[in-house]
Protein backbone atom coordinates (compact mmCIF):
# COMPACT_ATOMS: atom_id res chain seq x y z
CA UNK A 1 0.00 0.00 0.00
CA UNK A 2 3.05 2.27 0.85
CA UNK A 3 4.54 1.65 -2.65
CA UNK A 4 1.51 2.18 -4.35
CA UNK A 5 0.91 5.93 -2.49
CA UNK A 6 4.41 6.56 -3.21
CA UNK A 7 4.15 5.73 -6.96
CA UNK A 8 0.96 8.04 -7.03
CA UNK A 9 2.82 10.73 -5.57
CA UNK A 10 5.49 10.54 -7.76
CA UNK A 11 2.92 10.46 -11.05
CA UNK A 12 1.40 13.33 -9.89
CA UNK A 13 4.63 15.09 -8.99
CA UNK A 14 5.81 14.02 -12.37
CA UNK A 15 3.19 15.02 -14.46
CA UNK A 16 2.81 18.79 -12.58
CA UNK A 17 6.57 18.97 -13.13
CA UNK A 18 5.57 18.66 -17.26
CA UNK A 19 2.55 20.65 -17.10
CA UNK A 20 4.51 23.45 -15.72
CA UNK A 21 6.87 22.87 -18.65
CA UNK A 22 4.23 23.13 -21.36
CA UNK A 23 2.43 26.68 -19.00
CA UNK A 24 5.86 27.96 -19.57
CA UNK A 25 6.31 27.08 -22.88
CA UNK A 26 3.05 28.45 -23.62
CA UNK A 27 4.24 31.47 -21.85
CA UNK A 28 6.72 32.03 -23.99
CA UNK A 29 4.82 31.36 -27.67
CA UNK A 30 2.38 34.30 -26.23
CA UNK A 31 5.44 36.38 -25.47
CA UNK A 32 6.91 35.93 -29.05
CA UNK A 33 3.77 36.20 -30.92
CA UNK A 34 3.04 39.65 -29.15
CA UNK A 35 6.92 40.72 -29.33
CA UNK A 36 6.59 39.60 -33.53
CA UNK A 37 3.06 41.21 -34.01
CA UNK A 38 4.90 44.67 -32.80
CA UNK A 39 8.22 44.30 -33.99
CA UNK A 40 6.37 43.46 -37.51
CA UNK A 41 3.38 46.42 -36.84
CA UNK A 42 0.62 43.73 -38.71
CA UNK A 43 -2.34 44.81 -39.94
CA UNK A 44 -5.57 42.76 -38.51
CA UNK A 45 -5.63 41.46 -42.18
CA UNK A 46 -1.49 40.81 -42.31
CA UNK A 47 -2.21 38.94 -39.06
CA UNK A 48 -4.63 36.72 -40.13
CA UNK A 49 -2.87 35.40 -42.58
CA UNK A 50 0.09 35.67 -41.22
CA UNK A 51 0.27 33.54 -38.54
CA UNK A 52 -1.27 29.93 -39.61
CA UNK A 53 1.68 30.22 -42.11
CA UNK A 54 4.64 31.10 -39.26
CA UNK A 55 2.82 28.87 -36.75
CA UNK A 56 2.67 25.85 -39.72
CA UNK A 57 5.97 26.00 -40.35
CA UNK A 58 7.12 26.67 -36.45
CA UNK A 59 5.72 23.46 -35.76
CA UNK A 60 7.63 21.17 -38.52
CA UNK A 61 10.69 23.64 -36.98
CA UNK A 62 10.15 21.94 -33.46
CA UNK A 63 9.69 19.11 -34.79
CA UNK A 64 13.10 19.34 -36.83
CA UNK A 65 14.54 20.60 -33.57
CA UNK A 66 13.12 17.12 -31.62
CA UNK A 67 14.52 14.81 -33.54
CA UNK A 68 18.24 17.00 -33.76
CA UNK A 69 18.06 16.57 -30.30
CA UNK A 70 17.27 12.92 -29.70
CA UNK A 71 19.69 11.85 -32.60
CA UNK A 72 22.70 13.96 -30.70
CA UNK A 73 22.13 12.17 -27.28
CA UNK A 74 21.50 8.32 -28.72
CA UNK A 75 25.04 8.37 -27.92
CA UNK A 76 27.78 9.96 -26.02
CA UNK A 77 30.70 10.75 -29.33
CA UNK A 78 32.74 9.09 -27.36
CA UNK A 79 30.94 5.97 -27.36
CA UNK A 80 30.57 6.15 -31.45
CA UNK A 81 32.72 4.09 -33.79
CA UNK A 82 33.96 6.11 -36.97
CA UNK A 83 30.89 4.87 -39.20
CA UNK A 84 28.23 5.96 -36.63
CA UNK A 85 29.75 8.93 -36.14
CA UNK A 86 29.92 9.72 -40.46
CA UNK A 87 26.22 8.17 -40.42
CA UNK A 88 25.10 10.56 -37.63
CA UNK A 89 26.91 13.02 -38.84
CA UNK A 90 25.39 13.05 -42.29
CA UNK A 91 21.58 12.41 -40.43
CA UNK A 92 22.62 15.99 -38.38
CA UNK A 93 23.50 17.65 -41.86
CA UNK A 94 20.51 16.38 -43.44
CA UNK A 95 17.76 18.20 -40.95
CA UNK A 96 20.20 21.47 -40.90
CA UNK A 97 19.05 20.95 -44.82
CA UNK A 98 15.75 20.49 -43.86
CA UNK A 99 16.02 23.42 -41.52
CA UNK A 100 17.31 26.08 -44.15
CA UNK A 101 14.49 24.54 -46.82
CA UNK A 102 11.58 25.55 -44.04
CA UNK A 103 12.65 28.84 -44.39
CA UNK A 104 12.57 29.22 -47.68
CA UNK A 105 9.30 28.00 -47.73
CA UNK A 106 8.06 30.36 -44.94
CA UNK A 107 9.64 33.24 -46.94
CA UNK A 108 7.99 31.75 -50.34
CA UNK A 109 4.75 31.56 -48.78
CA UNK A 110 4.86 34.68 -46.54
CA UNK A 111 5.72 37.25 -49.45
CA UNK A 112 2.21 36.30 -50.31
CA UNK A 113 1.21 38.18 -47.48
CA UNK A 114 3.42 40.33 -46.27
CA UNK A 115 6.28 42.79 -47.63
CA UNK A 116 9.54 41.92 -47.96
CA UNK A 117 11.19 44.43 -45.46
CA UNK A 118 8.40 42.48 -43.10
CA UNK A 119 9.70 39.42 -44.08
CA UNK A 120 13.54 40.88 -43.02
CA UNK A 121 12.30 42.34 -39.81
CA UNK A 122 10.66 38.83 -38.91
CA UNK A 123 13.95 37.49 -38.86
CA UNK A 124 15.27 40.35 -37.06
CA UNK A 125 12.44 40.20 -34.46
CA UNK A 126 12.96 36.48 -34.05
CA UNK A 127 16.48 36.63 -33.55
CA UNK A 128 15.86 39.70 -31.13
CA UNK A 129 13.40 37.49 -29.16
CA UNK A 130 15.67 34.86 -28.91
CA UNK A 131 18.57 36.98 -27.56
CA UNK A 132 16.07 38.50 -25.12
CA UNK A 133 14.96 35.03 -24.07
CA UNK A 134 18.45 33.79 -23.89
CA UNK A 135 19.57 36.71 -21.52
CA UNK A 136 16.45 36.48 -18.78
CA UNK A 137 16.94 32.97 -18.56
CA UNK A 138 21.35 33.48 -17.85
CA UNK A 139 19.54 36.20 -15.24
CA UNK A 140 17.29 33.37 -14.08
CA UNK A 141 20.08 31.14 -13.50
CA UNK A 142 22.38 33.60 -11.89
CA UNK A 143 19.86 34.41 -9.73
CA UNK A 144 18.99 30.83 -8.28
CA UNK A 145 23.08 30.53 -8.27
CA UNK A 146 23.52 33.27 -5.88
CA UNK A 147 20.68 32.22 -4.00
CA UNK A 148 22.03 28.44 -3.18
CA UNK A 149 25.75 30.50 -2.56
Amino acid sequence: MKQLILFILLLNSATNFAQGGEKIKERIKAQKVAFITDKLELTSEEAQKFWPIYNEIEVKKEELRKESVLKRKEKKPEDLTEEEAKILLNEMLDIEDQKHELNRELVSKLEEVISSKKIIALMRAEREFDRKLLDRLKEFKDRRQNRRN
